[in-house]
């Protein structure tokens, strides 16, 4: 079974303007490594793209904003299977990549990727309640 994308939640608030140095530059990581299609790039009012993967939109923005303050956390379903296409794609695979952390009252199971261009994700899949 495949890993998705479900949800999207830009850590400064805005997944529609993740700052990054070069959308040029940025793009072919999130295309062969996350798995992402250009859906739109425009030059006006700032070099820009959305980027599109399951039932998610991001974008990438030159704003001059600082990467490294920013990225997104995405609800996945079959994580496991997520984590392995992108180290399957060429993300660096890491011993103990899981982790579980507590959000609210729900556990989620979790990774993160940082990419190239410093902005980092958070993906994580819900664990179900005990009884």
């Amino acid at each position: 079974m495949r890993g998705v994308l479900e949800r999207g939640f830009g850590y400064q608030g805005n997944a529609m303007a993740l700052p990054v140095g070069s959308v040029d530059g940025a793009i072919p990581f999130y295309e062969r490594v996350l798995g992402f299609r250009v859906a739109s790039r425009s030059d006006t009012p700032l070099k820009s793209a959305v980027l599109t993967r399951d039932e998610v939109q991001i974008q990438l923005v030159e704003n001059g904003g600082d990467p490294t303050q920013d990225g997104c956390a995405f609800h996945v379903r079959n994580i496991e299977a997520l984590y392995e296409e992108f180290v399957a794609n060429g993300l660096a695979k890491k011993d103990n990549a899981f982790g579980i952390e507590r959000r609210g009252d729900a556990e989620w199971r979790v990774f993160y990727a940082v990419a190239p261009d410093g902005l980092c994700y958070w993906f994580g899949e819900r664990q179900p309640t005990p009884a």
